[in-house]
């Protein structure tokens, strides 16, 4: 990963450019059983060749099925997993330096240390980043993250075991504020809470958005999360960016059919017994994907080529981009 040099050109530069990004993960037996057992090694393309540029102060949602390479984007852009393939740029930040990231877990249970006072989760990031001159100004930052969102001073006290699910999550995203970052990578957040307690977090997060200029690369399987928090959105199958689209246009006029798939699955309170078409067949197994176009065995309107050639991601008749063979044919 590389930062961009100061520059007041870069003034515009986004918060963050994924470019040609893949990764590739040894699942292969242990080597004695493969000697053993006479079998080949194992490889699983969990991110195949994506690109996608998040701007400052915006907020970048990618969509998908579970396995679909989502939450090893956030991972490969927070440095957990490096890259078999590609460039992660960040931009500038505060005084020229790079922009600083952080990432807020999907469990907040199991992201927070038990034996940890919530004081101390808290400041750790303050104390080992030496953000602060004294410990009375850390303890000072705590006790304001703590306020910032929506919990008492005094919870500084208690253990994480104490709280609910959302408040274990506020935490989280007080521990994550406390290094002051730019770009917070939030992989699906809300999706262990109760559907009420996700609306206030998520609530929370866009008034710190607007209060701090922050930027968000939000990770989720739930458009109907990702309409309330996005300015773009990236729709991932199997690995692979199939459409890109501003918010809006998205949910008014989707193009790839796997994207008018996961619309369909949004509950309609205007018309609960809406006829909804069935999809044949289950997402293909990421250790043996079909040739071609990926969506193509589970695709209404797949044509012979599709199972033939991948298609590129390609710029949408109606704008956006967008991976089909039929969408560009037509």
């Amino acid at each position: 990963m590389n930062a961009q040099s100061r520059d007041p050109l870069t003034a515009d530069v986004p918060a963050l450019s994924v470019s040609g990004v893949s990764k590739i993960f040894d699942v292969s037996a242990p080597w004695l059983n493969r000697v053993i057992e006479r079998r080949p090694k194992l490889f699983v393309n969990a991110v195949s060749d994506i690109s996608f540029t998040v701007e400052k102060g915006t907020c970048f949602s990618i969509v998908g099925e579970s396995g679909c390479g989502k939450s090893t984007v956030a991972r490969l852009v927070t440095g957990l997993y490096s890259t078999s393939s590609g460039d992660i740029t960040f931009g500038t930040g505060a005084e020229g330096r790079p922009i600083k990231v952080q990432m807020i877990f999907q469990d907040p249970h199991s992201s927070l240390n038990p034996r940890w006072r919530v004081g101390d989760i808290i400041a750790e990031p303050i104390r080992e980043m030496k953000l602060r001159d004294s410990e009375d100004e850390t303890l000072a930052r705590v006790r304001d993250l703590l306020e910032t969102v929506g919990l008492g001073a005094d919870d500084a006290l208690k253990y994480p075991h104490e709280f609910s699910g959302g408040q274990r999550q506020r935490i989280s995203i007080a521990r994550a504020l406390a290094s002051e970052p730019e770009l917070l990578v939030c992989d699906e957040p809300t999706s262990a809470l109760d559907v009420s307690v996700q609306a206030q977090i998520l609530n929370l997060m866009r008034r710190l958005q607007d209060e701090l200029g922050l930027t968000y690369l939000f990770i989720s399987h739930d458009l109907s999360v990702v309409r309330h928090m996005s300015d773009h959105i990236a729709v991932m199958y199997l690995g692979r960016i199939v459409e890109q689209a501003p918010v809006e246009q998205l949910f008014t006029a989707p193009q790839h059919p796997y994207s008018k798939l996961l619309l369909n699955t949004i509950p309609d309170i205007e018309n609960p017994k809406r006829n909804v078409e069935p999809q044949a067949g289950e997402p293909p197994s990421p250790l043996n994907p079909p040739s071609g176009c990926a969506f193509h065995p589970r695709c209404p309107i797949a044509m012979e080529k599709c199972s033939r050639i991948a298609p590129d991601l390609l710029h949408g008749p109606i704008g956006g981009t967008v991976a089909c063979h039929a969408v560009h044919d037509i």
